[in-house]
């Protein structure tokens, strides 16, 4: 057996373009990249000599026979060597049957369709063999096509038929994909047309110009609602608002629920409000000059209070530290001045930040106060959260001054909150003793 027979072209056609290639270049011969499927099978059976060497010596050894008489020809001959006798199948063959096979070229799946070779299983070995010769003979003569119209160029047989199964897979693909998108387009509908639901919360923005809504405290849920950058220009949002309004469920691809109205900011309807809201920035800063009295004559045993009114009295308007070693009593005298500032001064919105804090600690307060707020990030929390949540709490602070509240801050504790930004802030390669950053110590003076 020849090499040609060995590459048959029927069985190059059912491998896929890569393993053609490579079966070129195993020959010596590496096909261009851009190179058609028809044309590396070509470039194949020149290689192996299979092909018929010009088309000029093709047409020169038969110039007058036509291709319907050569088939029948071959198939009459093989016929009468195989059984000395004319096939009665084969003498049947008419020219438009000829025509058709000239046209029709033998793919992949024709090969492999177990339903082609039925016909020719029904017929007797004698019928056989002029049909095997005959269709040797038409994929010869196809396969010399090609050659004839140049390298770029391949029969429309040869093109249409191959992509006519990819053809159906990408309809039908198509629909799939139609199918997918009506299905979540009804789920979306669904889980738009839901019922808005009454949302009230802090406006918590980021440097892109977007923010949420915590609808939790202080500190991010999953509850809380998305700001568009739109909504915060249209209506001046700042960092630390309360906002009431209205927001809708989240979709399929989306993490939070959306504000889609607001009704009112930091208590005032949103068409009330004023167009030049103040700036803390730009507010004018005084000297404490009007006293917060902490003594009660109602309860004469709070001693602590007297004598902070005596040694350190506290004004409006006025910064202060408690300093003492551990374990010395500085969270009872703090509880002291929070609740003597709420019976004494309701006047005053109290807030009590409480960083890296034990949990117990962070309950006893929150018993402990009366009117004010209590905002806590425990010690099991990273340090990304206790300066988000310091950073929310002046705002809020910073919001309520811009009304004309006063408000009195107390953060315990500030040591452990500049070794939060510590953790968190770049370093800069300026490392004081302790290892503290120098660009850890400016956000606590906030």
């Amino acid at each position: 057996m020849s090499e040609g027979q060995a590459f048959d072209k029927s069985l190059l056609e059912g491998k896929d373009r890569n393993e053609l290639v490579a079966i070129a270049t195993s020959l010596g011969q590496k096909p261009p990249a851009r190179a058609k499927k028809a044309d590396v099978i070509t470039l194949i059976m020149e290689l192996v000599g299979a092909e018929p060497a010009s088309p000029v010596d093709s047409a020169a050894a038969e110039p007058e026979l036509p291709l319907g008489d050569s088939s029948t020809t071959s198939a009459d001959e093989a016929g009468e060597e195989e059984s000395g006798a004319e096939p009665e199948d084969g003498s049947d063959t008419s020219d438009g049957d000829v025509e058709d096979l000239q046209v029709e070229n033998p793919t992949t799946d024709d090969a492999s369709d177990p339903s082609a070779e039925e016909p020719s299983a029904g017929r007797s070995d004698e019928g056989s063999a002029p049909e095997a010769d005959r269709n040797r003979n038409d994929r010869d003569q196809q396969g010399a096509q090609p050659r004839n119209q140049g390298n770029g160029n391949v029969e429309p047989g040869n093109r249409a038929d191959p992509q006519q199964p990819q053809a159906e897979d990408g309809e039908g693909n198509r629909r799939r994909r139609r199918r997918g998108r009506d299905r979540n387009r009804h789920q979306e509908d669904e889980m738009v047309n839901a019922e808005p639901v009454d949302v009230e919360g802090f406006v918590d923005l980021r440097d892109e110009g977007y923010g949420f809504l915590r609808v939790d405290g202080y500190l991010p849920s999953p509850a809380d609602a998305y700001i568009s950058v739109k909504q915060v220009r249209q209506f001046g949002l700042r960092k630390g608002d309360v906002v009431t309004g209205k927001s809708r469920a989240a979709n399929r691809n989306e993490k939070n629920p959306a504000l889609i109205q607001l009704d009112a900011v930091n208590g005032v309807a949103v068409a009330d409000l004023a167009a030049d809201r103040p700036a803390f920035d730009k507010l004018t800063p005084l000297y404490p000059d009007e006293p917060l009295r902490l003594e009660q004559p109602e309860f004469p045993e709070n001693m602590t209070a007297r004598i902070v009114d005596l040694l350190a009295p506290i004004g409006k308007g006025q910064r202060g530290l408690v300093v003492s070693p551990p374990k010395a009593g500085k969270t009872t005298v703090m509880k002291d001045i929070i609740r003597a500032v709420e019976r004494n001064h309701p006047e005053v919105h109290v807030i009590v930040l409480l960083v890296d804090e034990r949990p117990e600690e962070v309950t006893d307060l929150r018993r402990w106060v009366l009117n004010g707020e209590v905002a806590a990030s425990t010690f099991d929390r990273p340090s990304e959260e206790h300066v988000a949540l310091a950073e929310l709490v002046i705002e809020r602070a910073k919001r309520l001054v811009e009304s004309g509240k006063d408000v009195l801050v107390f953060l315990d504790g500030i040591t452990r909150l500049t070794r939060a930004y510590n953790l968190i802030a770049p370093g800069n390669g300026r490392t004081m003793a302790g290892g503290m950053d120098t660009t850890a110590l400016y956000p606590p003076k906030k």
